[in-house]
């Protein structure tokens, strides 16, 4: 950081009423999370607030798990996955109550700002809380699904896109030794961004998302007219389904009755996805919006969350982000189906 902008920021602060910034981490984690915690709080301690590590998401925050954090705090985390203050879903923050003990634990401490690092869940929480009490929060993208609108791309979907793509391209020598179709499942609950890019990147023959509600009689016409025809073996990657017939077991079960003669087999990727240290990408988006989120609580913003588009830092209202209609590219399902023939 320059001088100059050394200067602006002490500035900026000099003009804010905020004093202290909690951070917490809330839902599932994801790689880059404690690179955003390492960055908004050496950015807040840069500018003269003091800042609190809250442990274990928004019930941490009711049961007051809190604790001030310095410089050192966030030494050496930067390459870690995971997040180091831990985290949680909290049924009793979705409650007047819960959210009163919240609050009533925040004023104990002197804490009169929030940076709330996670998905739609936590961000629509942030939403709830921040106008009951009049609570400055600014929110950070941190989800492996990428399903926030607004941002370009979200703190832990590259190092989650790159751990699949390891994953499938094992799978595919075991596919292509023994000529089975495979059907492997990754996250992503509504969203198919995943499954649609991972599947883009490791040359699978076809892919199944949420947003696409046809492509089970595609996929029975590719396995009639295309894998018959010109492959041994198939790789289709299948976003998660709160069906319990759906997802990868119910489709690789359906293949099997109907093709009988094809050795079907399923992989279902799980929790290994959210794992990992992150990649430079989402080390870097972590830094960049953790910084900024110290910025906007310091020039009075409240209610955004900070994301990335055509690699310029953004500031979206929670509303917005929290919409669930961020599209996929139908070019992006061209690219696949014309490349894999």
């Amino acid at each position: 950081m320059t001088d100059n902008n050394k200067e602006n920021i002490l500035n900026i602060q000099n003009m804010a009423e905020i004093k202290s910034v909690g951070i917490l981490t809330s839902g599932g984690d994801a790689p880059g999370m404690n690179a955003a915690i390492r960055a908004v709080t050496r950015s807040a301690i840069y500018a003269g607030l003091k800042v609190f590590g809250i442990r274990r998401g928004y019930q941490g925050l009711i049961e007051d798990c809190i604790s001030e954090f310095e410089t050192q705090s966030v030494s050496n985390i930067i390459s870690r996955g995971g997040t180091i203050l831990k985290t949680a879903r909290s049924m009793e923050f979705k409650t007047p109550e819960g959210r009163a003990k919240a609050y009533a634990n925040m004023q104990k401490h002197g804490i009169d700002s929030l940076v709330v690092i996670g998905g739609d869940g936590s961000i629509t929480g942030a939403t709830i809380f921040s106008k009951e009490y009049n609570i400055p929060i600014v929110g950070l993208p941190g989800t492996i699904d990428n399903d926030l609108a607004g941002t370009d791309s979200t703190i832990g979907y590259d190092t989650a896109m790159n751990t699949i793509m390891d994953c499938v391209d094992k799978i595919r020598d075991t596919a292509t030794s023994h000529a089975r179709l495979f059907f492997i499942e990754v996250m992503g609950r509504d969203a198919g961004f995943l499954a649609l890019n991972s599947a883009i990147a490791t040359g699978c023959e076809d892919v199944i998302i949420p947003e696409e509600k046809t492509q089970y009689e595609q996929l029975k016409m590719l396995i009639d007219n295309g894998f018959r025809k010109s492959k041994s073996s198939a790789l289709v990657i299948v976003t998660e389904s709160k069906d319990p017939n759906g997802g990868a077991m119910g489709l690789a079960q359906k293949m099997k009755e109907e093709f009988p003669d094809y050795d079907v087999r399923c992989s279902i990727l799980g929790h290994l996805q959210r794992g990992g240290s992150p990649t430079a990408a989402d080390r870097i988006l972590a830094s960049r919006t953790g910084y900024a989120a110290v910025e906007a609580l310091l020039q009075g913003q409240r209610n955004v969350l900070i994301g990335i588009r055509n690699d310029e830092i953004i500031n979206i209202p929670f509303a917005k982000a929290i919409k669930k209609d961020k599209p996929i590219d139908p070019d992006l399902l061209k690219v696949l189906r014309v490349l894999s023939i």
